[in-house]
């Protein structure tokens, strides 16, 4: 079934993106493929001085390449960039002044960790006298100095990570790029470094751009978040407009969980549309034609599980459907339901829609002492018919789209 957009919107959005004078770092226009595999596809990218940028995606949907690209270890096939003024085109990498921290932090196992920081201020011909001083300052800001003289394999993997991001600091450079940098490490040392780092390049007043598969990584660390597909930004904006407003149903699906309905317009009048699902029909402040094949998407923190039968408030969507798990996380609770066939409240919705296969249902709710469940009570039962409801204002719409 084919989808129609009334106004059809630019597949890339730029939410609170700098103009290319305002940009300190300015990509535009570039290209990279490896024989007739496109990994970049003419793109547009630009960061303003002193941000904290990160680059989320899958793998392999072109993140690293433009990272390579822009610290100059790979050439583009077109396009340009765009450094404090400076066009980059044919400037080497090692010209560049661009630090990079990779995934594997890359530090030479044969020096001890000063002698690693040291390594990129003697290559660019630092005078001695002034290294040690240096050297000092950047482990101080890590907070390894204790370890100046330990060889980096005696090093766990945090500070390893640490002695990485000394050695790319201590050359002041006017790009930090990090590649992955959290990746090796365990969770609650990963959240750690995450906050630790962050205050660091604030306090430096540093422009760094962030490489990672992580969602809540780059929720994080981040003053915006381009999300990359297919070698492609779809969406690059502010965390909390990123997530409260997805510009495209696959950063709806990457960014953060969400409740997923496929659905087909029926009618749409003064910019409201009706929608119907598998498990109800919904409406949305959005334009689409008649007929057009949709997915619905709602946050899980804005829908609230119900009674059947409850009354629906005005301005609210309300559909049925069965509980399918409760699963209890500390602070919260997530209710899961299902749609598709076989639902009680069961719609056709047009062939190759809302057959349960995609469609997921999501609530979650704050746990209080009055009950985990919230407003269907903690006596429900996996199984059981529930009402989910959610404000109108918070229906999200996009052109039909397969995760």
């Amino acid at each position: 079934m084919e989808t129609e957009l009334i106004a059809p919107a630019a597949t890339t959005i730029l939410t609170g993106a700098p103009s290319t004078q305002d940009a300190y770092l300015s990509v535009a226009g570039i290209a990279k493929s490896y024989g007739s595999q496109t990994v970049i596809e003419a793109l547009d990218f630009h960061v303003r001085r002193g941000e904290l940028v990160s680059l989320l995606g899958p793998s392999g949907c072109g993140k690293t390449t433009l990272l390579r690209l822009i610290a100059g270890l790979v050439a583009a096939d077109s396009g340009s960039i765009t450094l404090g003024g400076r066009e980059l085109a044919h400037v080497p990498a090692h010209q560049r002044n661009v630090s990079v921290v990779f995934q594997n932090y890359a530090l030479f196992p044969h020096l001890d960790v000063q002698d690693n920081v040291a390594f990129g201020l003697r290559a660019r011909g630092r005078p001695a006298t002034s290294i040690p001083a240096a050297v000092a300052e950047a482990l101080a800001l890590v907070r390894m100095s204790d370890y100046a003289l330990r060889p980096v394999g005696l090093l766990s993997g945090g500070q390893q990570q640490r002695v990485a991001v000394a050695r790319a600091l201590v050359v002041n450079p006017d790009l930090l790029l990090l590649d992955e940098p959290f990746s090796a490490l365990d969770r609650k040392l990963r959240e750690t470094m995450q906050i630790e780092l962050k205050a660091l390049l604030r306090s430096r007043g540093m422009t760094a751009i962030f490489v990672t598969h992580d969602q809540d990584e780059a929720l994080a660390v981040s003053d915006r978040i381009a999300v990359m597909n297919a070698g492609c930004i779809e969406h690059f904006a502010d965390p909390a407009t990123l997530y409260a407003r997805p510009a495209t149903a696959f950063a709806l699906e990457f960014v953060g969980l969400s409740t997923r309905l496929a659905g087909v317009v029926r009618h749409c009048q003064a910019s409201v549309a009706s929608i119907e699902t598998a498990c109800g029909t919904v409406s949305a402040n959005a334009d689409f034609r008649p007929g057009s094949a949709v997915v619905v998407g709602v946050r899980p923190e804005r829908i609230r599980v119900v009674p059947s039968g409850q009354p629906v408030p005005p301005g609210w969507n309300a559909v049925r459907a069965p509980l399918t798990d409760v699963v209890p996380l500390g602070a919260r609770t997530h209710l899961y339901g299902r749609a598709g066939k076989g639902n009680a409240a069961g719609a056709s919705v047009g062939e190759g829609q809302g057959d349960g296969e995609g469609d997921r249902l999501l609530c979650e709710r704050a746990n209080t002492e009055g009950g985990m469940l919230g407003e269907a009570g903690s006596a429900v039962r996996e199984g059981e018919v529930l009402g989910w409801q959610w404000p109108v204002a918070d229906t999200l719409v996009y052109p039909a789209w397969t995760a």
